[in-house]
Order: C-alpha cells, then structure tokens, then sequence
C-alpha cells in the first residue's frame, strides 16, 4: 500500500463531556486545533484515545464523527481497530474502509495473547481482510499489550498473508528492532515511530514520521525539532527533545492521560477527563499542574 506517515500524525484524545458521556462535538474543535498546529494526520480510537474503555458503538460514532469532521481538508484520519474480540476489530475495519479512512491499525489482543508471531499475523491477517483497500499497520506496543513478539519477524511472516500490510506503528523504545524493520524488505515498509521522548533517536536511524499523543498539544516542539535535525543543528535538536521530556515527565507526574487532556483543556480545546480505571485530576491537582507548566517554561514551549 503506497502511504506513508510522514511528519507528525497525532494519537487523538477520546473527549467526553461532564457526565463521562461520548462528546461528539468537541471533534472539530480537536479537527482545527491539529491542523493549525501543522499535524498531518490523526490517529483515532487508539491508546490516548482510551479504546478499551470504549463500547463498540462509541467507537463506530468515534470513527465517523472524525471522517465528518476532516472531509475537505488536509487532514488525514487513521483508525485503530484494535480489539480482544477479533470480530469488533474486523466490524470497525469495514466501517473505516467504508468512510474513506487513509489506514487502519490494529494492536494485538492483549487478555487472551498470541503466543506466536505466527499467531499474531493470522490475528492481524484477518482484521486486515475486512478492510483489503485500506493500508493496515500492525500497532506494536508491548508495556501495554504484554506482547512483545518480533516486529521484524511479523513483517518478513506478514508480508504474503496480508497483502494491504503498510508497515508497523512502532511504539516499543527498542531502537534496534526499528532499525530492522527500516530496512526488511529493501524498505518497503513505513514505520511511524511511536515513542515521542525518543523522536530525535528515531530521526538519526531513518524514522521519517511518529504517532504520538503529546503532539496533540506540542506538535510545534518537534516541528522545531524535525527542522533542526533536517538542518544539521543537533545542538537545536537536541533542546527541543530534552523540553518535550520536561513536559512529558511533568504530565507523568500527575498520571500522564489525565494531565494530557487537562492541558488540552487549557489549550481551548475541551476533551474532559479520562475514563476510569483511569483517574482524573481534581481542581487542586490541576491548578498545580498549570502552575508547573507555567513556571518550568513549558506553556511557552507549546505556544
């Protein structure tokens, strides 16, 4: 499938309103927002997008609500149909190819776990055929899934099996796997890189692109850092990567999701609190979260 990630494509946020209901209006506001940050692509109904605290339904309207949303600009939408139940995996990937998505994605199931890489590519092979004219991308995450197979081995395995294989959303910090799958096949594959504190890494491997949820709120902090690296100024680079650690540990601090969509909030763009078994901040929690922010530069950073 001739697509490639390239640039940044941001992992979307989930927005729910004040009663933890699906908040299908905040959409375009997100949809505007990403395309003035200069972001390329979303990617939607993922791991920031809290898929598994999702009911099927909630992620069939996710997935229109979102086409609607992008048809007429340049915003590409990919859909990650991920699930344990193979068979709403494979309902949301006719649904995706019936809107018109640019891809699909879809992470291994992760209660019932394959034990194989053979395993896993028949899996993937099946969620991809609901969707044969879309590009389908494996998404390898294993602190999360607790699959951690060989990404390099799925793609040389997967390559026959599934003929719409794109490449991997490659969200493990194991550079070398990546480097692998760089170049099986000749470099027939695209391989977005996953880990946003390691962007820089993944630039002077090959990496041409990432998927990432802090590039919903600091897409302009790797923007900057993409043009230092092309430019040859490592030393810019290097600063831009080490204040996108800043941010991210200051949000891990407080529970990265929650702090995440708080942010979002504060940026005009009013995606709610997080689903349990997630926890949200309270009003305490997020005034210090701001203060921080604001202090340590890193509202600065993102403007």
């Amino acid at each position: 499938m001739n697509i490639r990630l390239h640039g940044l494509v941001a992992a979307t946020h989930t927005p729910f309103d004040a009663e933890g209901n699906l908040h299908l209006g905040c959409i375009e506001s997100q949809a505007v927002h990403l395309l003035r940050e200069g972001v390329s692509a979303a990617f939607v109904g993922g791991t920031t997008g809290e898929s598994h605290s999702l009911t099927l339904d909630e992620r069939l309207q996710l997935s229109q609500r979102w086409i609607d949303v992008s048809k007429g600009t340049k915003l590409q939408v990919i859909i990650h149909v991920g699930s344990n139940c193979i068979a709403d995996a494979k309902a949301l990937a006719r649904q995706a190819q019936k809107l018109g998505a640019a891809a699909i994605s879809a992470l291994s199931p992760s209660y019932f776990k394959p034990k194989s890489v053979d395993v896993l590519v028949s899996c993937c092979a099946e969620i991809a055929a609901a969707a044969p004219d879309l590009p389908f991308y494996y998404y390898d995450i294993p602190p999360l899934t607790g699959v951690s197979l060989s990404s390099p081995e799925f793609l040389v395995k997967a390559a026959d099996r599934i003929p719409n294989l794109a490449g991997i959303k490659f969200s493990s910090p194991d550079l070398m796997a990546y480097q692998k799958c760089l170049h099986t096949a000749g470099g027939r594959f695209d391989i977005p890189w996953g880990t946003d504190e390691y962007l820089l890494a993944a630039l002077a491997v090959g990496a041409r692109g990432g998927v990432g949820s802090s590039y919903n709120f600091a897409a302009r902090i790797y923007l900057r850092l993409i043009e230092a690296f092309e430019k040859g100024d490592l030393a810019a680079a290097r600063m831009e990567q080490y204040r996108s650690v800043q941010l991210i540990d200051i949000l891990a601090g407080f529970g990265y999701m929650a702090a995440a969509k708080a942010l979002m909030t504060h940026l005009g763009v009013p995606v709610g609190t997080p689903r349990l078994p997630l926890e949200s901040l309270t009003r305490e929690q997020n005034a210090q979260l701001m203060t921080k922010l604001e202090t340590t530069g890193c509202l600065d950073w993102i403007r």
